[in-house]
């Protein structure tokens, strides 16, 4: 009893807590590794907001849990930005909240799209509290996934990608972000755009030496593909969605 009584009381905080919009990052940069942001460069008719993604508590206090640069033009997220600590067992709440203070999807957009579901950047099974998994239940860490694909493919993915973090020391940083198709939107409302790819990538301290991976798809064979953050990187590797380009900080080991 005791624990359910908890958990209303954390729902509550987060129904009237509200994300920071920032002009930068500075506020929640330790969610980054050393501080340093992926550098990302919108097309110049997209608009994007930094928000410190973040519950209040019982003193109006800001507890920052994860940071996301949100497109307000496309109405889904670029990326998310958390740290993966040990992951536990958490239950989930299913309750998604907006953020009123930016033009975010609603939950009404959503209505009736049988083909694509509210896909998590920051997913609750990368979570360590209830903070957390609270957290995540926002709009502005979701875009439209394909059902089938997030409910298979990527599901496996996130938890082998959990399996491959445990063997970190120390915490990993992960961004987890989404290549938009700008010619669909969702349920043709011309408003929320539709997720092409998903993609992931991955750094950590593994035998005293940074170790980054990265992660896209659907692919061409419905699977997640798995590519070095180099090759993420580079904008004439062919294999790797348009839009996904940009600078994510691994101090990873020279060739």
């Amino acid at each position: 009893m005791k624990h359910l009584v908890f958990l209303l009381l954390l729902s509550s905080v987060c129904f009237f807590a509200l994300s920071k919009v920032v002009d930068n990052f500075k506020e929640c940069e330790e969610f980054f590794l050393e501080n340093i942001p992926p550098v990302f460069t919108p097309p110049a008719d997209v608009s994007v907001k930094h928000i410190c993604q973040c519950l209040q508590d019982n003193n109006d206090k800001q507890i920052y849990l994860y940071a996301t640069l949100y497109s307000t033009t496309w109405k889904i997220p670029v990326y998310s930005a958390y740290v993966f600590r040990k992951s536990k067992s958490i239950g989930r709440c299913d309750t998604w909240y907006i953020e009123p203070q930016v033009n975010t999807a609603l939950k009404s957009d959503y209505k009736d799209s049988n083909n694509y579901h509210k896909g998590h950047l920051y997913p609750v099974l990368h979570t360590d509290n209830h903070l957390s998994m609270l957290a995540t239940s926002t709009l502005t860490n979701a875009a439209p996934l394909n059902s089938d694909f997030n409910t298979h493919e990527w599901l496996e993915h996130e938890k082998a990608v959990i399996t491959d973090l445990q063997s970190c020391v120390g915490p990993a940083y992960v961004v987890t972000g989404v290549v938009p198709n700008t010619q669909t939107t969702l349920n043709n409302n011309n408003r929320v755009y539709v997720s092409k790819y998903y993609w992931r990538a991955t750094c950590c301290l593994k035998d005293n030496q940074y170790i980054g991976q990265g992660y896209y798809g659907p692919d061409d064979k419905n699977q997640v593909k798995k590519l070095t953050i180099k090759d993420m990187q580079l904008k004439n590797y062919t294999n790797v969605p348009r839009l996904m380009f940009m600078f994510i900080y691994c101090p990873i080991p020279s060739d």
